[in-house]
């Protein structure tokens, strides 16, 4: 990170800034302009605050996938219900698409998914596109294609390991994104969070080979499971999802080892794992599973 002026401690960002900071999160995802990029203070009160913008209807979430999305929509008062794939979306006036999807890495190919937001668009529907793990992966983001009834999200803290700045960023059409920003009202974004967030993202090298190394830390991952009697079943190069013959039991050694991991209460086998910080963790990880 640069160093963060003492002034951004010490004041209330200023519209110069959050401008900043936009620009260079359109030109890192591929949005048509700063006009339709919306900073927020991390992607989830963002994922909270589309269901309130919208009169109750019925939401069709593509999953299994992040809980938090289908919680949302339901506290808002709209009519949820998980569905098993795009063409399971039907008549449903919202979709959710969590795309890579979290936990397993479950990817579409771009046609399909702008054929979806066409759908959608042409009855007046909206598509929510969670886009949060697509950083570092080579899929193609459906930033540059956002019109009237597509919105998506994508996430700071996940690509730089800065979880706790709380910074993410909804794309879409201007005028959505507009009634975004009021909703989420001024200084939405902290003063730090704009100065580190605009640097990291203009920082193009250092994003090029952190894909190449976190690539590569999955694959060693991937080979420490399968080492452990595991079946890795999906994931990105930030996780990896695997299935193991004693889940529950592994679950409690990794635990007392100190190493958390993700367990799924309706799938006791399945457990997703991130990425080790370092030759300490990798080691530990290693003992484990061995």
């Amino acid at each position: 990170m640069p160093p963060v002026e003492a002034s951004a401690w010490t004041r209330l960002p200023a519209a110069a800034e959050v401008d900043a900071l936009r620009e260079a999160a359109a030109a890192a995802y591929g949005a048509p302009g700063a006009a339709e990029v919306v900073p927020a203070p991390g992607t989830q009160i963002l994922i909270e605050t589309l269901p309130r913008l919208v009169a109750p209807t019925r939401v069709a979430v593509i999953g299994p996938t992040y809980a938090e999305h289908a919680a949302a929509w339901a506290r808002a008062g709209h009519a949820v219900a998980q569905v098993d794939g795009i063409q399971a979306v039907g008549d449903a006036p919202v979709a959710v698409l969590v795309d890579p999807n979290n936990p397993d890495g479950r990817t579409h190919p771009l046609a399909e998914r702008l054929a979806l937001a066409e759908a959608l668009r042409a009855r007046g529907g909206l598509l929510v596109a969670d886009e949060a793990f697509a950083d570092l992966e080579p899929v193609s983001s459906l930033c540059p294609h956002v019109e009237p009834g597509l919105v998506v999200l994508r996430s700071f803290g996940k690509t730089y390991g800065l979880a706790g700045l709380r910074l993410g960023f909804a794309v879409t059409d201007s005028g959505t994104a507009g009634r975004i920003r009021t909703a989420l009202g001024p200084w939405a974004v902290s003063g730090p969070a704009l100065a580190i967030g605009r640097a990291a993202l203009s920082d193009t090298a250092w994003r090029a080979e952190t894909a190449r190394a976190r690539a590569a830390d999955a694959g060693r991952l991937d080979r420490l499971i399968a080492r452990g009697g595991g079946t890795v079943i999906g994931g990105t190069s930030l996780f990896r999802t695997a299935d193991f013959p004693d889940g529950p039991g592994l679950y409690r050694r990794l635990a007392e080892a100190g190493i958390a991991v993700r367990r799924f209460p309706e799938r006791p086998e399945r457990l997703r794992f991130g990425l080790p910080a370092g030759k300490a963790a990798w080691c530990r990880l290693s003992r484990v599973l061995k």
